[in-house]
């Protein structure tokens, strides 16, 4: 059974209707940074580690197929044919894994989130919310790799998950790539995980997907990633009666089920690096420089020093590389860490700093394109720094100055969001004229270079499709004139988009 694909402002309303009453209030009316670090204390508070042994019990009741064959079996999304027959199933507690050599042999507990990334250490390692029940081949296979778009496969599941090269923009590694079915799915989980343990993640080893910092938590590449799959993919039913049975289980629930727009108040349109922020420009997660691709080779010394990472170019002049603070920072004494220019603009810039040896307290300058933007202080503690409302759209280079001829100060997690300046009819979707008119694109991703749209469109009188820096890239009057219920547009770069019908906004995805 093929679920619906909902608009996400739909599929709000739906899952929210679950969440106990209040859960979220003191969530209410934060976004960016402000409003992850509170649906992390929401999310952590009821939590009850019931122990790695525990998860054979809770996926009796929360991985049991409900939606699709709803025979009791186990619901494996690495097997699970959406439109067909399953190549095997399982029977709860009678197939686990045991050993395995081929599909199908028993199913075992996957971590979406590798739990070699925290050294299987508790309560990480026996968190439900994004440890699913999978056979075992498979999860072997997937081993610790993150997820992406696969190139060419090395491996394919029986249901078509696939292993092999990434092509997702800003990353050349081996990654995982689920069935279209699972892929909001998998990006919920890790967007909870990021969330719950935003505050350890400094702690945990990268594995090319995690952020040292507790904003944005993601990987600039794999956090692009997850958002498109988010949108792609939109919350469906199945999850919703996971997260219900996972917060039975275990006492917490997972917030993007239950609220899948926390996922684009956070890292995508609309999210600042701080709250409160009142009608925001369109931002994403941008850069996120960990510092963990800096030269070592006499480390001690006094050098420039210069390397790339996520696309990005960086020089650092009077620099050392042999100083911590999450794991590798860069140590800047009289000179600077500047960036090669960046496309899609700067909205709001976190960093962190610490004064290292001796000296005194002070700044750095922060500076956009050779203009000042702002300060950054150090000091012996240290001390993580957001600097809100940069906005400047283009391409940008990034540059933080030292003040001291002497104080030797490390830089470590620096991340900035997108800017765009769009315009706020984008920001502001219309989600009860979206709903009036029951408007959807289907199918979604588009195919063949045409949308069609679902609902009352008759008498649209204008569309634009914008892209997410917010920029119109083609326009139509009157586009469903002639009763079409579609619109032929001209060849478009893979990606999310989004089309404003007069009032009207809706996300598509093109492959």
């Amino acid at each position: 059974m093929k679920k619906s694909l909902f608009i996400t402002v739909f599929a709000s309303i739906l899952a929210n209707a679950q969440a106990p009453s209040g859960y979220y209030n003191s969530a209410n009316g934060l976004s960016g940074a402000s409003l992850k670090t509170a649906l992390s204390t929401i999310i952590t508070n009821g939590h009850q580690d019931k122990g790695y042994s525990g998860l054979w019990t809770a996926y009796k009741t929360t991985d049991i197929d409900k939606n699709y064959e709803n025979d009791g079996s186990i619901l494996d999304i690495y097997s699970e044919k959406p439109s067909g027959t399953d190549p095997y199933k399982y029977t709860p507690g009678s197939n686990q894994c045991g050993t395995y050599s081929v599909e199908g042999n028993c199913y075992n507990r996957e971590h979406i989130v590798p739990q070699s990334l925290f050294n299987e250490a508790s309560p990480m390692v026996s968190d439900v919310h994004f440890i699913r029940a999978t056979d075992g081949k498979v999860n072997g296979m997937r081993s610790n790799y993150p997820f992406g778009k696969v190139g060419t496969a090395t491996f394919t599941s029986k249901n078509g998950s696939k292993l092999g090269n990434s092509v997702s923009s800003g990353y050349a590694g081996t990654v995982f790539e689920p069935i279209d079915e699972f892929k909001g799915d998998v990006a919920r989980m890790i967007f909870y995980f990021v969330t719950r343990y935003q505050s350890k993640l400094s702690s945990f080893s990268s594995g090319n997907m995690l952020g040292n910092s507790t904003f944005p938590g993601l990987q600039t590449w794999e956090l692009n990633v997850l958002l498109a799959w988010h949108n792609q993919d939109p919350v469906s039913q199945a999850e919703i009666n996971r997260n219900n049975a996972s917060y039975t289980f275990q006492g917490n629930r997972n917030p993007f089920i239950d609220n899948p727009n926390y996922v684009n108040s956070i890292w995508g349109s609309g999210s600042t690096g701080g709250g409160g922020t009142t009608n925001p420009p369109t931002t994403t997660g941008c850069a996120n420089e960990t510092f963990e691709n800096i030269p070592t080779a006499s480390s001690s010394s006094y050098l420039t020093r210069t390397w790339s990472n996520g696309g990005i170019s960086w020089t650092a002049t009077d620099a050392r590389t042999d100083q911590t603070i999450s794991t590798k920072a860069i140590t800047v004494r009289d000179g600077a860490l500047t960036s090669g220019s960046s496309a899609n603009g700067i909205g709001s810039l976190t960093v962190t700093t610490q004064l290292k040896f001796t000296g005194s307290n002070g700044t750095f300058n922060v500076k956009v394109n050779g203009t000042t933007v702002g300060t950054v202080p150090y000091s012996t503690n240290l001390t993580t720094t957001t600097i809100n409302n940069i906005n400047i759209s283009g391409n940008v280079a990034i540059t933080l100055e030292n003040n001291s001829a002497s104080n030797r100060v490390a830089i470590d997690n620096l991340s900035w969001t997108c800017y765009s300046g769009a315009s706020r009819q984008i920001q502001n979707i219309s989600t009860k004229e979206n709903l009036d008119k029951n408007l959807l694109i289907s199918p979604n991703p588009i195919e063949n270079n045409e949308i069609f749209v679902k609902g009352e469109t008759q008498n649209i009188m204008k569309a634009e499709i914008y892209n997410l820096n917010g920029k119109i890239v083609q326009s139509f009057e009157q586009p469903f004139k002639n009763s079409r219920n579609s619109i032929k547009i001209k060849n478009l770069p893979a990606g999310v988009y989004l089309l404003k019908m007069d009032n009207s906004v809706l996300k598509f995805i093109v492959k």
